[in-house]
């Protein structure tokens, strides 16, 4: 290990960057030769290499000594603003209600119920507090009631690997049964026997979901029988049960393609049957009504999606006959059945919208929202007999809402609002907006701002720009009471809705994938270019955020335009594209290959090898940085984040800061507890803030 000093510390206070060593490894595909000179810091039982990332640690905590009042100062603000005796608002199921309580001074949920009424006496099904003891991490997943409400299934995780361990307790008497099963994916579902269970299990070193089992309750695991197996490395599996009861399902998913069987869900020991054989780039998914089955669909080209219906006894997709037809211009993203009712989530220019549709085609309206900054969906809705929607609603300056809306009625009542605390917060101090940048090929790109009513917008004041942009995942404008630190002090909050989501539908997503994914870095620089030269802010006060394959973008723009941000947060970073991608012992690389591309293929290889931040580090000056990972994620390998900050420190060519804050105890999601994760956000807005000289 050796080290150089950090010019960006004052004479008086010198500190030590870590440098880790190198050793030479040639990595050859395709008649092409890369150099990993980290490649070594793969081995995490390495000694060498806990010691590397402790020492990257105490280094960042001693950069940021300065700010640790602060840090502490910003964590009990933003833990000010949340109610410490919270509840979610009950649901009812099969004559119980179900509630999740937070209480004064403790990190994680009690999970209770009431029997039909909720002036009934509670009982406490979970306290994940009195669990989580002598854990530093621990997740409750996968809490599923036996039909007679007499069993909970529920899985831990105490690693934050996503590798969960599934158990069985009676709700009676309070035992815990000795069933115990390791390296499920959390959930599980029963069969209307109550007696039989199906669960899902992952390869121990890939983390792909694979096989699906059946378990007798009361029996050991040794003894569960393979009902399905997925061979093919590019899927994963799963099970669930239709919200109608009577079906068990098991589907199969990669990026483009889907699969599903079925099983009568009283006879639990009977054969699956396939509902639509796979077929490269059919995608659909299922949902159980009456004496049919409802289809999400885009068979016969259908981009956006369609709703089709069919008999339960013809499930192929001959037999699908169209409910609602593709329209080019509406995504179908959701539905939610009802014995009078279907609800679809759709999603036009980019904005949420809510379809009710009667089954007796009497009706069909959509619900107003208006405004252009909100995000609106389906929420918990088990009874499939309710007269009730229950959908959430919130936007960049509004709290979050759980509403039920009564179809027969047609009245919303409000069931909770997001309480802010700390008596300083009013949402009409706060204003957001709609704006579309000019990509360079000529797109429109939407972006959602926010900010404090009185920041100017004459190129001085700081704005964070945040985006994802993979995988379809759109990032909605949402409110967050932890943002208000920044808002506050003066910072514009901005998500840009760049190619690689759906925000505008599945051609938004489609052309930023594959050989169009450079559309996704693109996109997000001409929106700082575009926030620039409308003097929301300047080169000297734009920050960029973004976490995983968010992080992935981050590592791209600041190869590519480092000269447009004073400051970046990379969290836990996907960086090293081609080297994860190649390596199909990585945990969940296989079913990333219609996503990314497989580079096994020279195109697919040679594409990667012109964005992939690791490979594009140079020596150039780079912007202000701050990367996070957890040893232990599953998702992203904490070696990808550690590999790039060490090419980066050996190349860069300024005095700017590179910190990297590891969190040895976690995964991909951080922290777990309530407000543990907190002091990771104080942490990462104190490098933001600091960097504009605000210290309180």
């Amino acid at each position: 290990m050796s080290c150089k000093n950090d010019q960006s510390m004052t004479e008086n206070n010198i500190r030590k960057i870590p440098l880790v060593k190198k050793i030479e490894k040639k990595l050859e595909i395709h008649n092409d030769v890369r150099n990993d000179n980290y490649f070594w810091l793969n081995d995490r039982e390495n000694k060498d290499v806990i010691a590397y990332l402790n020492e990257e640690n105490a280094y960042t905590e001693a950069s940021l000594k300065h700010t640790e009042q602060f840090q502490k100062n910003l964590f009990e603000e933003m833990k000010g603003r949340i109610k410490k005796d919270d509840s979610s608002v009950p649901y009812k199921k099969n004559g119980y209600w179900y509630i999740t309580r937070y209480e004064k001074g403790k990190d994680y949920p009690v999970y209770l119920r009431k029997k039909e009424s909720l002036n009934a006496e509670e009982e406490v099904l979970f306290d994940c507090n009195e669990m989580a003891k002598g854990h530093s991490y621990f997740q409750l997943g996968g809490l599923s009631i036996s039909p007679d409400n007499k069993f909970a299934s529920f899985s831990i995780d105490t690693v934050s690997r996503r590798q969960y361990t599934l158990y069985i307790k009676n709700l009676i008497t309070g035992e815990v049964f000795l069933d115990k099963i390791e390296n499920t994916t959390g959930s599980s579902t029963w069969a209307n026997d109550n007696k039989t269970l199906f669960y899902t299990k992952k390869d121990e070193v890939t983390l792909r979901s694979e096989k699906i089992y059946k378990h007798k309750i009361k029996t050991s695991s040794n003894d569960d029988e393979i009902v399905y197996e997925e061979k093919d490395d590019t899927f994963n599996a799963f099970v669930y049960k239709s919200k109608s009861q009577k079906y068990i399902i098991i589907g199969a998913t990669s990026t483009l393609t889907s699969e599903y069987r079925v099983l009568d869900a009283n006879t639990p020991d009977e054969e699956f049957t396939i509902f639509q054989p796979r077929e490269r780039g059919l995608e659909y998914s299922i949902a159980h009504y009456s004496d049919s089955f409802y289809i999400i669909t885009n068979k016969d080209d259908a981009t956006n999606f369609k709703l089709q219906k069919t008999s339960e006894k013809k499930t192929l997709k001959e037999n699908w006959v169209d409910v609602i037809p593709h329209r080019k211009s509406v995504l179908i993203e959701d539905i939610e059945i009802f014995e009078d009712y279907l609800v679809v989530n759709e999603r036009e220019n980019g904005l949420n919208q809510l379809r009710i549709m009667s089954w007796d085609g009497k009706e069909d309206y959509y619900f107003p929202f208006e405004n252009e900054t909100y995000t609106a969906g389906i929420g918990v809705n088990p009874d499939f007999n309710s007269k009730i929607l229950r959908y959430s609603y919130n936007s960049l300056t509004t709290p979050s809402s759980v509403i039920d809306y009564n179809f027969k009625t047609k009245q919303k009542e409000v069931k909770k609002e997001q309480i802010v605390l700390g008596g300083s917060f009013d949402k009409n101090n706060y204003e957001s907006k709609r704006v579309w940048a000019i990509a360079r090929d000529g797109v429109k790109v939407p972006i959602s701002l926010v900010y404090k009513k009185g920041t100017k917008l004459d190129g001085s004041s700081p704005l964070l720009q945040y985006a994802y942009g993979s995988y379809g995942s759109t990032i909605d404008p949402y409110f967050s009471s932890v943002r208000l630190s920044l808002l506050d002090r003066g910072f514009i909050y901005a998500i840009s809705h760049v190619r690689g989501g759906e925000y505008l539908g599945r051609e938004w997503y489609e052309n930023g994938k594959l050989k169009a994914k450079k559309n996704t870095f693109t996109d997000f620089i001409d929106c700082s270019k575009y926030l620039i030269s409308e003097n929301y802010t300047s080169e000297k006060h734009l920050y960029a955020m973004g976490g995983s394959a968010g992080g992935l973008l981050m590592g791209v723009i600041v190869n590519m335009n480092p000269e447009l941000y004073n400051g970046v947060i990379a969290a836990v970073p996907f960086v090293d594209v081609i080297t994860t991608m190649l390596d199909d012992s990585i945990p969940l690389t296989t079913g990333e290959y219609d996503e990314w591309g497989n580079p096994n293929e020279k195109d697919y290889y040679d594409y990667m090898k012109t964005y992939s931040p690791y490979d594009n580090v140079i020596a150039q000056n780079y912007p202000n940085m701050l990367v996070t990972t957890g040893l232990h994620d599953s998702q992203v390998q904490y070696f990808e984040p550690a590999k790039w900050v060490a090419k980066l420190r050996e190349l860069k060519t300024d005095s700017n800061k590179l910190l990297f804050n590891v969190n040895m105890e976690a995964g991909h999601g951080g922290a777990s507890g309530r407000f543990e994760s907190l002091k990771e956000v104080a942490l990462e807005y104190a490098f933001l803030l600091d960097l504009e000289g605000i210290s309180k």
